[in-house]
């Protein structure tokens, strides 16, 4: 156990240094197991577990879910699911506020990415709550904190390469998300209450409007509606698995941004398809690299030396899951959401087995604690996704702005420890 330790110190060494997780994870994944085995064992691991993962039919899922997103993205679906949010919540005080969580969680379900999430609600909320006179902090926490919903509301990314580590069923995953998805929406509208309750000029209300702007902003988002409910409906009735899903909402997605004036172009076409070349490149190399990595924390004997930990321990299931959401927790100040799910979730398998954890329940518990990753400090993704999107809004109060989303990410975290059929009760309709 103790050369697994050293891997991950080296591994976090190298990551303050600037490595990208892949490369460092499969820098230190080879390096370890050829201390253990020999070279030339290392590299014949590599090779084959990189090949193997390669031809996963499983993964194809992710690059079309993603190259849905940039479509959506693409087709500045966005501005009309913040107008439509506008449309019922603008005249309310901290309304613009309120609106940008429901656009996020409306955007973030045809994108599933957190940074993409933040970036594009901050181009479209920013300038509004700005022209309104809302705090920096209350403006740029509210977009950074939404953001985190793209990973937890279906289709999410890290839910899929949960469920293929796990080896879990996606559209159960999918389905498990949908009530915490909702319940993190409503938390982090009592959490803007709060604060304009606390400070009412934080975030005045905006101005209503009339009933034609109304049903055209709610008609407008009527497209997007139709492939939300197309995919995920697809999936959960069993007429197409989820990568057949993520193709056909593509295809959607495109028809959508077709529509809109997008898209006519070749280079339009070109760019949309690099971007979302780039994105699934990058992810890939994480999968790979920590795979690779988890084939040498096995073979140090480190998930093995845990179960006799927690058995000596005498840990609970609910004790083990604590035990691992505080060290993910720890992660995510250093780790992105996709690092965290790729290094904690092999190390701790056999563990959470061992203690017949429902790895469903498990599943949404460690996205929610990956959420939380994404906006707390040191490193908060999100937090930088902002502050580079909008460069006149002082880091630290992003950071201060992001406090009482925090303070209800943890809320929802608790909720979902004590009431766990907040995360089993839909899939369970289908077991």
């Amino acid at each position: 156990m103790t050369i697994a330790l050293v891997g991950f110190a080296v591994l976090i060494l190298l990551c303050f240094f600037g490595f990208r997780v892949g490369f460092a994870t499969l820098i230190v994944g080879v390096i370890g197991f050829a201390y253990l085995r020999g070279w030339s064992a290392a590299f014949a691991m590599a090779g084959t577990q990189i090949m193997e993962d390669a031809m996963n039919y499983n993964l194809s899922v992710i690059p079309l879910f993603i190259l849905m997103g940039v479509f959506i993205y693409k087709a500045e679906i966005s501005n009309d699911l913040f107008d439509a949010a506008y449309a019922g919540l603008g005249q309310f005080r901290g309304g613009l506020a309120l609106s940008t969580v429901v656009a996020c969680a409306g955007f973030s379900a045809v994108c599933g990415s957190s940074l993409a999430t933040a970036a594009t609600m901050t181009k479209v909320s920013m300038p509004a709550m700005k022209r309104y006179k809302y705090s920096d902090s209350l403006a740029s926490g509210t977009i950074a904190s939404g953001g985190t919903l793209g990973i937890m509301i279906p289709p999410s990314v890290p839910l899929v390469i949960y469920g293929i580590v796990s080896e879990q069923d996606i559209g159960l995953l999918f389905m498990a998300g949908i009530i915490p998805g909702l319940l993190l929406v409503c938390l982090f509208m009592i959490a803007v209450a709060c604060v304009v309750r606390l400070d009412p000029k934080a975030g005045p209300a905006g101005d209503p409007l009339s009933p034609e702007k109304k049903r055209r902003a709610l008609r407008s988002v009527g497209p997007i509606l139709f492939l939300f409910v197309l995919v995920l409906g697809g999936i959960y009735g069993s007429i197409f698995t989820p990568t057949e899903a993520s193709g056909i909402g593509a295809v959607g997605a495109a028809l959508i941004a077709l529509s809109r004036g997008f898209l006519r172009t070749w280079n339009e076409w070109l760019d949309a398809l690099v971007e979302a070349s780039k994105t699934t490149a990058a992810l890939f190399m994480c999968i790979f690299g920590a795979l690779v990595f988890a084939q040498f924390i096995n073979l140090s004997g480190m998930p093995f030396d845990l179960i006799f930990i927690v058995d000596d321990l005498g840990l609970s299931a609910t004790q083990l899951v604590m035990f691992i959401a505080f060290i993910a927790i720890i992660m995510g100040m250093i780790f992105e959401s996709i690092g965290i799910l790729l290094l904690l979730v092999p190390v701790f398998l056999p563990s959470l087995y061992q203690a017949n954890v429902d790895m469903i329940w498990f599943g949404i518990i460690v996205v929610i604690v990956t959420e939380l990753g994404l906006i707390t400090p040191p490193i908060g993704m999100n937090v930088f996704v902002v502050k580079s999107v909008a460069p006149t809004v002082a880091l630290g109060k992003i950071f201060v702005g992001v406090i009482p989303f925090i303070i209800a990410i943890f809320v929802g975290l608790i909720l979902v420890f004590v009431f766990p059929q907040i995360a089993v009760f839909l899939p369970g309709l289908l077991r």
